[in-house]
């Protein structure tokens, strides 16, 4: 079963589930597929494009969640976790610290790294490599520091 069909029957499952929730950030996800496909770039949804889609979808919701925690908003942090809960099934298995530590690290040695001028490089092949199942901005901060050291 493809990306889009896992969601089509997902948001099928949740209609009848009556799970507003759920059904709220599936059809998210769904208008992203929508507009990534007729976004004229020509590239058919697979299960890579639809990683990417998700995962923007997410760091999006987590962007809003801590905008209306500084302004003390609870009512639309409640909706904002809510969808960020949902949304984040269809991503791979999140990496602990230790392992993006060890995977960042060993990157850097395969590619011969050696200061912060080589950045671009590491991350290039990091974010690839770990895409969906590490967030970008902690592969940044940790190749930053590992790189400064």
């Amino acid at each position: 079963m493809n990306f889009q069909d896992k969601i089509n029957n997902d948001l099928k499952e949740a209609m009848k589930a009556k799970d507003e929730k759920a059904l709220r950030a599936i059809r998210a996800i769904k208008a992203a597929i929508l507009l990534a496909n007729t976004d004229g770039s020509g590239l058919e949804m697979n299960d890579e494009r639809g990683l990417q889609i998700v995962s923007k979808l997410v760091k999006q919701r987590k962007e809003s969640l801590e905008i209306y925690e500084k302004q003390g908003r609870e009512d639309l942090a409640v909706t904002e976790r809510e969808e960020i809960e949902v949304i984040s099934r269809y991503l791979p298995v999140q990496m602990s610290d230790e392992e993006l530590r060890d995977t960042v690290a060993k990157i850097i040695q395969e590619l011969g790294a050696s200061g912060p001028s080589d950045m671009g490089k590491v991350m290039g092949v990091a974010t690839k490599q770990l895409a969906g199942k590490a967030d970008g901005k902690a592969i940044s901060t940790l190749v930053k520091s590992l790189l400064t050291k």
